[in-house]
């Protein structure tokens, strides 16, 4: 069987399921919650997308450690171009990561089917669909992917997958956030399916028809009171006969506090996702002194943490194993931590004068070509070591016994 245009073996006869169940289903709300629906919620659309691109759009790049001690990067490993560039001739590298982050934080497992030259390098990367592979192991207790396409599991080797695993219980299986957290999804979905169909009622609220005799025919009174007042004849003047009397029997919606529970459901669902609810739009307690401390803080715990997973699960599936002691695949964060213009600026100062700088790194992390003779390093003339100040007191001393 083929997905990507390489031939697996055949599945194990004998096999356990290493499957999860995640409590999907109807919530408390009674709204019923899974990886679609969620993303109806605009907060989860929003935190999924900030977290998805977020991990697409960094620079990552392969590097060797070199003889020596430092780092240098690798472009002309096979896996560079695929990492930083394209992934597949059909998908961008931006487009794969996208999509397994926004896998990630939906189904809390990340799937790409690994297709391999005859020596064994990465040739490209396909993502496939969480929902649609079970983890497995043999009779032997090796794991083993089986993908269901066409009605068929096929089985994919440990080797041919690179599986990004979220928070889960076994190592091996992430747990769903959006499983975990129905019930408040589910309570987003229900405050925002009620005032969609409240101001589609032209925001009036329901009521009964009072009457004081026995009313022939009710079923023709209330089509005929709902074909004049509702939708868009909600706000029409009602003409009461017969001593009609219409009494409100819903709840308005300060009394139910209709507003403040879509805002607490905003930063409800950004705790899930470690987003600050100020990059969600949600401005009610952000300044700008504290803006920027929450975008750090997002870099730092959120994103962190991470990038951390995606470097390590990389770097197990995709290098060969002579290499992997030697190569490293990584994230660059910098220009998410980088601070003002001035504050660049003053740090960079800091750094050449104390000599851990050079004019042509300064370039390099502004994204400018080297300057002449700019590799020199440099340092304040008054910085002088212990050694030379000990050795400059003992000649004054001997100068004064004189």
């Amino acid at each position: 069987m083929r997905l990507f245009g390489r031939r697996t073996r055949d599945a194990p006869r004998n096999r356990w399921e290493g499957g999860v169940a995640f409590p999907f289903g109807d919530t408390a709300s009674g709204k019923k919650v899974n990886e679609r629906t969620a993303m109806t919620v605009t907060a989860v659309y929003a935190c999924v997308r900030i977290l998805s691109e977020a991990i697409a759009s960094l620079p990552l790049h392969v590097y060797r450690y070199k003889e020596g001690g430092g780092k240098e990067r690798c472009v002309d490993h096979p896996l560079y171009f695929l990492l930083h560039d394209e992934a597949s001739p059909e998908m961008t590298s931006f487009l794969l990561r996208e999509t397994m982050m926004a896998h990630l934080l939906l189904w809390g497992n990340a799937y790409a089917q690994i297709i391999r030259d005859g020596r064994g390098q990465v040739i490209s990367l396909h993502p496939l669909l969480p929902n649609k592979m079970t983890v497995d192991r043999d009779d032997a207790g090796r794991l083993v992917y089986l993908y269901l396409k066409d009605s068929q599991q096929i089985p994919l080797r440990r080797e041919d997958v690179l599986h990004i695993p979220g928070l889960g219980f076994d190592g091996l299986v992430g747990y769903s956030p959006i499983a975990m957290s129905k019930n408040a999804v589910g309570l987003a979905l229900a405050t925002e399916e009620f005032g969609a169909t409240f101001f589609g009622n032209g925001a009036n609220p329901g009521g009964v028809l009072e009457s004081p005799g026995v009313i022939s025919d009710p079923e023709r009174l209330k089509a005929s009171w709902h074909s004049q007042f509702s939708k868009g004849n909600a706000h029409s003047i009602a003409v009461l006969e017969e001593g009609l009397k219409f009494h409100t029997i819903g709840i308005p919606n300060d009394q139910a506090q209709f507003l403040e529970t879509r805002k607490f459901q905003l930063t409800e669902i950004a705790r899930i996702f470690r987003v600050p609810p100020s990059m969600i739009a949600d401005l009610d307690r952000a300044t700008f002194s504290n803006i920027e401390h929450l975008s750090l803080d997002f870099v730092k715990f959120t994103l962190g943490p991470w990038v951390a997973r995606w470097e390590a699960c990389l770097r197990q599936a995709l290098l060969l194993p002579g290499e992997k002691r030697s190569v490293f695949i990584k994230f660059n964060l910098d220009g998410l931590l980088r601070g003002s213009y001035k504050e660049r600026m003053d740090g960079y100062a800091v750094g050449i004068q104390n000599g851990f700088f050079s004019i042509n790194d300064v370039r390099e992390l502004e994204d400018l070509n080297p300057a002449p003779r700019g590799d020199v390093d440099r340092a304040n003339g008054n910085m002088r070591s212990l050694e030379a100040l000990d050795a400059a007191g003992n000649s004054i001393e001997l100068e004064d016994t004189s």
